[in-house]
């Protein structure tokens, strides 16, 4: 655990991102694969983004009844006690810490991906709560596993695992992510994913992602050697672009890289991506004819949604390419005042959300 417990990368991490609002991609799926996941130090949370960014899922965070503990402290007492209690008592629902509640219903899914941290080589004791709590829901799923520690073997934690939910369908091997190969934890993730034996799990390669002044749309890719490429590029960092208004029916610029392009006469139509000379990108929201390689095309905006998403005759648009973590979220652009609007992470709007994780404003909230 003392390898684990790494107070100061949880002080760093804390300094960048808020554990009580997360951006959100935005698009229109409702997954089929969730992943679980809770994390301490932070570590768990980034292997969720990348691992997000390689299939669409949606994202459920276990977090802990009692909020602010640190569980190294004092030679990682209090870490250690939780644990000695679920192992003196693995079957009495009292020996398990206390997490809050969880509206996400498992029937909604057929495969689940736990992703944890090893707390002195077995798994940490809140996501072991979950497990208890909701082993009846996870009997028959596909279930896979991905473990963070810092050095020591995840043997301890793959016990654990189906110790819990005994009968799920275990999707080979458990990945075990640790700080000697943390840096290529998107190679390793996007390895391991190939090994899996099930065929729910849907890769984003087809699914770019554009985020204009905050607000972000999903893109269907084509098929081609360009969108081959720009997906490579992408699963490496997302690129932000500087875009103007050109013609009155596109916002355009360099790429700062070139795609093969395979150009061929096109007339473009509003919500079209297009590679422009190898190395130029043209989101339409008009009309042109031109020799162009198409990339894709921007889902679910009609032409006036298009022309305010994509500041249309503005110049110096700063536009960002990603690839989706995956996070359901509802986004409208438009001029209606949706603050008070809430979803759950399956989409479905909440008229009296309690205490949960919902989407709110495109984002995801913890009340």
């Amino acid at each position: 655990m003392k390898q684990i417990f790494l107070f100061l990368t949880a002080l760093l991490f804390s300094s960048c991102s808020s554990d009580n609002e997360i951006n959100a991609e935005v698009h229109d799926y409702v997954g089929k694969t969730l992943v679980v996941y809770y994390s301490y130090t932070g570590n768990c949370r980034e292997i969720v983004k990348t691992l997000t960014s390689q299939i669409q899922a949606d994202v459920l965070e276990i977090q802990p009844a009692e909020k602010g503990q640190r569980y190294e402290a004092n030679n990682y007492a209090l870490g250690t006690q939780l644990l000695n209690a679920i192992k003196a008592h693995p079957n009495d629902a009292s020996s398990y810490p206390a997490i809050d509640p969880v509206t996400t219903s498992l029937s909604n899914y057929q495969n689940i991906i736990i992703v944890t941290p090893l707390w002195w080589s077995q798994m940490a004791a809140i996501m072991q709560t979950y497990l208890f709590n909701y082993v009846p829901q996870m009997a028959g799923k596909n279930v896979g596993l991905i473990v963070s520690s810092a050095s020591s073997g995840i043997s301890g934690v793959v016990s654990d695992a189906k110790r819990l939910v005994p009968d799920a369908a275990w999707m080979g091997d458990a990945l075990w992510i640790n700080n000697s190969n943390r840096r290529n934890a998107s190679s390793l993730i996007q390895n391991w994913l190939k090994t899996l034996n099930f065929s729910q799990v849907q890769t984003t390669t087809d699914k770019m992602y554009i985020t204009i002044d905050g607000q972000t749309q999903s893109v269907t890719l084509e098929e081609n050697a360009a969108t081959r490429a720009l997906v490579e590029k992408l699963q490496q960092a997302p690129v932000t672009v500087r875009l103007n208004s050109s013609g009155g029916f596109e916002i355009w610029g360099a790429l700062g890289f070139s795609l093969p392009a395979s150009d061929q006469q096109t007339t473009a139509q509003p919500g079209d991506v297009i590679l422009y000379n190898s190395s130029n990108i043209c989101l339409f929201y008009g009309s042109n004819s031109w020799s162009y390689t198409r990339l894709g095309r921007i889902d679910g905006l009609s032409e006036s949604q298009l022309r305010t998403f994509l500041k249309a005759g503005e110049s110096d648009i700063s536009v960002t390419l990603s690839l989706s973590s995956g996070t359901t979220a509802i986004r409208q652009i438009s001029g209606q005042d949706d603050e008070d609007v809430y979803f759950s992470l399956n989409g479905q709007r909440v008229v009296n959300p309690s205490h949960g994780i919902y989407i709110k404003n495109g984002k995801k909230v913890i009340l």
